[in-house]
């Protein structure tokens, strides 16, 4: 027996060399902060107008929606999409008058059968040069249908064309009830919901052309001198636009956003009303949609500056936390739910303390993630040599 130890102590031997030697798996991090909460208290009941509507605040997404969700008419809210196919298309920034365009005798005849017919035009003439800003101006502060039908067929040829690139445009929004017979939305096929409407007024918000344009309370334009916005709303309740809307087969309908604060946060709030008797009744619905939702509104600390959300755990004993480096605070809607999550990578020790380690990010419902770095709140050590050597072999970390 004492010849078989002695064969095999230069076995042991070597096995605990291999062991000291082998390399050290990376340590996993472990969130520690709660991944999924719901924004506490009750949500308030929204004071919803007779026709259909939803309401939307940007970092969170849809608060509440009213009616059956069927598609309806939407008038001339559909040259929001038409101004957003001209800009993916042409675009201009907010100082720009981007390129010109002459007008044919066709774009006149079209603009007489329009006026002759009631719609919303302004005058145009054969010849006369616009630019792209003028055209994109007259299209959304007065609301011309003519000026929507010369940029359709600049930007496609065609107005069936242009209206082609139109429902692919609302299909990447995923705007998925919507459906485009014209540029202008005077025609009854032309229909949406106000959930997929949301998406193409938040699309124009993101435009920061766009959203100038929409905000004006008037333009100069060659032919109709000062033309007013059709929205006089704006300013109210913290109104910058978007896009009215009214027809014989629509109604009066009105693509909002309002921009408010609640303590120490501004916040913006998106809503379309639809279907409703006047335009008056229309703003007065978005007002008091824009005024019950900012109210409804709660700040939301997700993460504070400092916070521990994470740690590395090694085997062998040693623990850092991850900590984060800024306050990340939110606009919440109760019952909404926060969602906090950690990226940092696996290590290889030894980490000092401060190292960057990832980040981490919190949302709410379907908004956009807001994100702060991790740093540690102290050293991870290497493991020592008697954990290096007594480690089983099936495990290298």
């Amino acid at each position: 027996m004492a010849r078989w130890l002695l064969l095999a102590i230069p076995f042991l031997l070597l096995a605990g060399v291999l062991n000291f030697v082998r390399p050290v798996d990376p340590v996993a991090a472990t969130q520690t902060v709660t991944e999924l909460t719901r924004v506490p208290g009750q949500a308030p009941a929204l004071p919803w107008p007779a026709g259909e509507a939803a309401v939307a605040v940007a970092g969170i997404g849809v608060v509440g929606s009213h009616g059956d969700g069927s598609a309806l008419p939407m008038a001339s809210i559909a040259k929001v999409v038409t101004a957003l196919v001209i800009m993916a298309d042409h675009p201009l920034t907010p100082t720009d008058s981007g390129p010109t365009v002459t007008v044919t005798p066709a774009d006149v005849a079209d603009y007489q059968v329009e006026a002759s017919g009631g719609q919303s035009v302004v005058p145009v003439e054969a010849g006369e040069s616009l630019n792209e800003r003028e055209l994109l101006d007259g299209m959304l502060v007065p609301s011309a249908n003519d000026y929507a039908d010369i940029l359709a067929r600049w930007d496609a040829g065609t107005v069936g064309a242009f209206v082609t690139k139109m429902n692919g445009f609302a299909a990447r929004l995923g705007m998925t009830k919507s459906h485009f017979a014209d540029p202008s939305g005077f025609s009854a096929s032309t229909v949406g919901t106000p959930t997929d409407l949301i998406l193409a007024g938040q699309a124009l918000l993101a435009d920061p052309t766009l959203t100038q344009v929409a905000s004006q309370e008037q333009v100069e334009l060659p032919l109709a001198a000062t033309s007013i916005n059709v929205d006089y709303a704006l300013g109210s309740q913290g109104i910058v636009g978007i896009k009215t809307g009214s027809s014989p087969a629509a109604g009066a309908c009105f693509l909002f956003a309002g921009r408010e604060r609640i303590p120490g946060l501004p916040v913006t709030v998106v809503g379309v009303v639809m279907d409703l008797p006047t335009l008056a009744d229309a703003f007065d619905a978005s007002e008091k949609l824009i005024a019950a939702v900012v109210s409804g509104l709660k700040l939301v600390p997700a993460i504070a500056s400092a916070q521990a959300v994470a740690e590395y755990r090694a085997p062998w004993g040693s623990r850092t936390g991850l900590v984060a480096q800024s306050d990340i605070i939110l606009p919440g809607w109760p019952g909404m739910i926060l969602h906090r999550r950690v990226k940092a990578p696996a290590v290889t020790p030894p980490l000092t303390d401060g190292e960057a380690a990832g980040s981490v990010s919190a949302w709410i419902g379907s908004g956009q993630p807001q994100t702060a770095t991790l740093v540690t709140d102290g050293p991870l050590f290497e493991p020592g040599g008697f954990w290096r050597l007594t480690r089983p072999f099936g495990n290298t970390g």
